[in-house]
């Protein structure tokens, strides 16, 4: 794989674009939001130019890898040549249905189909395609350059070729691949969902302020950082997305969301993006 477009310039997307370019790939970066666009390319720059500040890359890697990147406003424009097409909009069931509809008839028949979900599943995503063979879970960690895991999922119809060429793609990229199975919230988030949505909990019950929550869980349990300080990061309108698809999906209440956690989000405190969520941030 040579060519990989990437469907989204936001957090996730970019941050995709960015590993990819780096790695040596060609790379077509879409958002039908010219603004968020420029805003991805911008964000890659400036991200690609604190590596080098900081020794991590070369002065001059940082021109080449932007050179191997150019944006794209319309989807079909940008997956016409893809080898690689991974999708990194919000996390919507049927935003992500209908997209897929949409790759299918636009990228070349040998192009996978990969989808940076964090819950949803890559049989029902696949199901809305012709090559559900072709179609996969590729699930980046935010902040995708500094994080080393890509959780790679297998639909029910996802072939052995498909998983092998994209476990072998992340190894190449720097990633440390691990192959899972389709289920509500796969690994990762099945796990650290329930984590969140408990401290947010404990919070709304008055167990403790939220510094110290996030000081038990760094200190008690060796954490790199506290579980309402990660949920700001990740954004709490995805928590509150991906506790949805786990509670309607595995009809367990103990992945009911928190009441505090719903309201916050109704209140547009989503977390650091928005600046304010359990902190507040500085724009």
């Amino acid at each position: 794989m040579k060519r990989v477009t990437v469907i989204g310039g936001g957090t996730m997307g970019n941050g995709i674009a960015h590993v990819c370019a780096q790695g040596g790939l060609d790379v077509t970066l879409v958002d039908l939001d010219a603004d968020a666009l420029e805003r991805g390319l911008q964000t890659i720059r400036k991200n690609l130019e604190r590596q080098a500040k900081k020794g991590r890359i070369e002065a001059s890697e940082v021109e080449a890898t932007l050179g191997r990147i150019r944006g794209e406003t319309d989807v079909a424009t940008g997956v016409a040549q893809a080898d690689l097409v991974v999708e990194a909009v919000p996390e919507k069931a049927e935003l992500k249905y209908s997209l897929f509809r949409t790759l299918d008839e636009a990228a070349p028949e040998s192009a996978i189909l990969a989808s940076n979900t964090s819950s949803i599943s890559i049989t029902e995503i696949a199901a809305r395609t012709n090559r559900p063979e072709r179609v996969i879970g590729m699930h980046f960690m935010n902040p995708v350059p500094v994080m080393q895991l890509v959780e790679v999922i297998r639909g029910l119809a996802t072939s052995d070729e498909t998983t092998e060429a994209v476990m072998a793609l992340s190894r190449d990229l720097g990633k440390t691949p691990v192959e899972v199975n389709d289920f509500p919230g796969f690994v990762s988030n099945r796990v650290l969902m329930p984590m969140i949505n408990e401290a947010v909990f404990a919070l709304m019950e008055g167990v403790a302020e939220p510094e110290a929550i996030d000081t038990v869980m760094k200190l008690g349990m060796n954490h790199p950082m506290g579980p309402l300080t990660l949920a700001d990061l990740i954004g709490l309108d995805t928590c509150l997305n991906i506790l949805e698809v786990l509670h309607r999906e595995l009809g367990d209440d103990r992945y009911r969301p928190s009441p505090l956690l719903r309201k916050y989000v109704a209140a547009g405190w989503l977390g650091r993006k928005s600046g304010r969520g359990f902190y507040t941030y500085d724009a």
